[in-house]
């Protein structure tokens, strides 16, 4: 059996706060209280404290994944990452992601004297207090990120990384339409819609894929733990697409749904040969240029290094890498190039976090140093992730040019 009603403003024991909305599902034989809360609001963060107080619940649910959780509970943990195997496991960019999004964030508890999600901070030590579960339902934020990068159509996705940068570094404060929408919206949703250029795009993995996935979350949980009622803490943009998940018993396998919507969607198969076929053409042109005359095929070669070698160096230094992480970029991506399992930014990052290893202050200031622009750059662990970045895109571009411009010395000749 399934039933929803609204609750009202003024529960038993509790002072009546009517901004944050409430609604409790009742599913088989567990109460679900939905708590829609402002990311950016005390009310919120009170009216939590006030409802985990009055000992009506056995559990709390909260809008967290591990790893947000974690950062929560332990935010010295970042000091403790490993840069290097970041960069190894192609983990860099997602990583610079975060960390702007994490800027972002910064800038609204800058402008309104909160930090965003205040009220998870409270559910977490209050339940943790009344010795209750915490339950952590939300999908891991890099699944969510690897999916609406999927979602979002190829040609937009540097336009999405470029306007994620571009949304730290602004100074511009947030417009009484931005912070209405920041009130009744999701963190996430609210940090990504200042620059998506088409929030179509992001919705369906940021929002109803996310309502579907904690709704799996909390029905898993109240039937594997037999919880009689669950306080589940989300977002206000989360409310009625959970509710209504939970209301028609859209999900009738939980862990199977969770399954899927943990899965990060494949490539399509053709783009992984294109940088095969792209070093096939290089090689075949070089082959074709030596055949001609060495002389050809010597300036070809020295067209693909210059050019190729010479952009990703670029794009070290104007990361402002070390003198000897650029000469590396410059010797290794010609030659990365034409072996695309290992890339020029990942030998260039590495030789800089070796030359200018991170120290333990820069970690600590990750959170105030990504919000500005002139922080990125002087932020050691910010400018190996910009270092491997603008590295990777300048091989990569170098390419592009350096084989155009080959097969214009082939056709002249």
């Amino acid at each position: 059996m399934v039933n929803i009603e609204e609750q009202p403003t003024e529960e038993p024991g509790i002072s009546s706060i009517h901004t944050e909305p409430i609604k409790t599902v009742k599913v088989n034989n567990c109460s679900i209280t939905l708590l829609g809360t402002a990311h950016v609001s005390k009310a919120s963060a009170d009216k939590v404290q006030e409802l985990i107080a009055t000992g009506n619940y056995d559990a709390v649910a909260v809008e967290l994944c591990p790893s947000r959780h974690k950062a929560i509970v332990n935010p010295d943990a970042m000091a403790k990452m490993d840069l290097f195997q970041v960069i190894k496991k192609g983990q860099a960019s997602m990583v610079a992601a975060s960390l702007a999004l994490g800027a972002f964030q910064q800038r609204m508890a800058e402008q309104f004297g909160i930090e965003p999600g205040a009220e998870m901070r409270v559910a977490i030590k209050d339940a943790q207090d009344a010795k209750l579960p915490v339950l952590l339902i939300d999908r891991e934020i890099g699944t969510t990120m690897k999916r609406i990068y999927h979602n979002v159509p190829w040609w937009k996705r540097m336009n999405l990384f470029a306007g994620l940068i571009g949304s730290v570094i602004s100074k511009e404060k947030f417009s009484a339409d931005e912070i209405e929408k920041l009130k009744e919206g999701d963190v996430l949703e609210s940090s990504f819609s200042q620059f998506a250029e088409n929030e179509k795009d992001l919705f369906h993995p940021l929002i109803s894929e996310r309502d579907e996935y904690m709704s799996a979350r909390l029905l898993k949980e109240s039937k594997e733990n037999n919880y009689q009622h669950i306080l589940a803490v989300i977002g206000a943009g989360h409310l009625n697409g959970m509710a209504q998940q939970l209301e028609t018993q859209s999900i009738t396998h939980p862990d199977e749904r969770i399954a899927q919507l943990d899965t990060i969607p494949p490539s399509s198969q053709w783009l992984k040969y294109i940088p095969w076929l792209i070093v096939a053409l290089i090689l075949t042109g070089f082959v074709i240029g030596f055949m001609r005359s060495p002389e050809l095929g010597t300036a070809m070669v020295v067209s693909w290094i210059v050019i190729n070698g010479g952009l990703s160096a670029l794009g070290a230094a104007i990361a402002f890498a070390h003198p000897l992480s650029i000469l590396t970029a410059f010797l290794a991506a010609p030659l990365t190039s034409l072996n695309p399992t290992i890339g020029a930014g990942m030998v260039v990052a590495a030789v800089e976090t070796y030359l200018r290893k991170p120290k333990v202050g820069d970690f600590n200031r990750l959170r105030t140093d990504t919000t500005t622009l002139k922080g990125w750059w002087s932020n050691r662990v910010t400018r190996i992730l910009l270092i491997f970045i603008l590295s990777t895109l300048g091989s990569a571009i170098g390419t592009y040019v350096a084989g155009f411009r080959i097969f214009e010395q082939l056709s002249s000749s």
